[in-house]
């Protein structure tokens, strides 16, 4: 016989309850973006009175607002350490499962409010997750064509059903049983800032620069790189936007961008080869990301190379989202990811 105290803080929903060997004992909620550190403790002491005995906790890690998250993740790690019993965590989304099947496919989302006009979101089939959570904006739902569950997709209008929008505790307990199990936060959403690359600086290019980018290019590109002619063509296009990375007066990365109708395409973000992994890259992109917003872009695109797995995780850090793939877009097969990134 197991009893367990389920908890989650992931949305605006305070959820707590007790389960015993999957039978649900007692379950309370209260629903306030902002009392999770008030109404927790509440919720904790009422269903305890069902069952003063616990086995185990088992808490909801996100991903979730900052604040109301480690509300829920502190008082169960605390309380088990109290009690000196285990404590397991587990992804607040994987608690909310549609009651029917969604489509033929099996496929669906299940997306909850982050806050600040995104979404955190995962993809599942035949109710296994597929992915990681991610964050987005709200439009990533409508983009990726499939049926959407939870409040975020409620909220931004993807969904009328009013059901099953918040984690449900006896679908996390499951989980603690049958699905993987997380020992820190899932905190998906990228931070606010990043401490600039040391001893590196950034600046708008200019002709100067060529020779430089024109090194890189046939050094990083070996089968493929752009031409001085092509450089220069770039830089002097109309709606063209080129930022440099310089170290030591040297040129070590650039990134450039093209805008039309509304749509901000990247067109190259390179770093040289012995300065890469030194968040270098990751500057150039919140940079390009920022001048998209002047241009008030609707959302960025861009084409990666298949197998890149240094560049797409960046990609997908910043809220970019694997659309579809085109076969030989490189050349016979080399297979390009078109990525995309709406700007809320």
């Amino acid at each position: 016989m197991s009893i367990s105290l389920v908890i989650d803080t992931s949305t605006q929903r305070t959820a707590v309850a007790i389960i015993q060997d999957g039978r649900m004992i007692v379950e309370l909620h209260h629903d306030d973006a902002l009392a999770h550190g008030e109404i927790l403790p509440r919720l904790v002491e009422k269903v305890l009175m069902e069952s003063s005995h616990v086995d185990q906790v088992i808490v909801g890690m996100g991903p979730g607002p900052f604040t109301g998250l480690r509300v829920g993740i502190a008082f169960a790690q605390s309380f088990a350490l109290a009690r000196n019993i285990p404590w397991l965590g587990v992804c607040s989304l994987d608690g909310i499962v549609p009651a029917v099947e969604p489509d033929s496919t099996g496929e669906y989302l299940v997306a909850t409010d982050a806050r600040r006009k995104e979404i955190f979101w995962a993809r599942y089939k035949n109710g296994l997750r597929m992915c990681e959570p991610h964050v987005g904006a709200p439009q990533t739902l409508k983009l990726l064509k499939l049926p959407a569950f939870g409040e975020g997709a409620q909220k931004y209008k993807f969904s009328s059903n009013s059901d099953l929008l918040y984690p449900q505790p006896a679908l996390l307990e499951k989980v603690s049983v049958d699905g993987p199990l997380y020992t820190t936060p899932i905190y998906v959403r990228r931070p606010d800032a990043f401490s600039a690359p040391v001893g590196v600086s950034f600046r708008a290019m200019n002709y100067a620069d060529l020779v430089s980018v024109f090194d890189i290019e046939i050094k990083t590109y070996l089968d493929d790189p752009w031409s001085m002619a092509q450089l220069k063509e770039e830089l002097a296009g109309k709606n063209r936007w080129y930022f440099v990375a310089e170290s030591e007066n040297q040129v070590v990365g650039y990134v450039g961008a093209l805008h039309a109708g509304g749509i901000t395409d990247v067109l190259t973000l390179t770093v040289r080869l012995d300065y890469q992994r030194k968040g270098i890259g990751r500057e150039l992109l919140r940079r390009l990301i920022d001048w998209a917003r002047v241009q008030k872009a609707e959302a960025i695109m861009l084409e990666m190379r298949e197998g890149n797995s240094q560049a797409q995780p960046l990609y997908v850090d910043f809220g970019f989202v694997e659309l579809t793939k085109r076969d030989n877009y490189y050349g016979p097969g080399i297979t390009a990811i078109i990525m995309r990134k709406d700007l809320a």
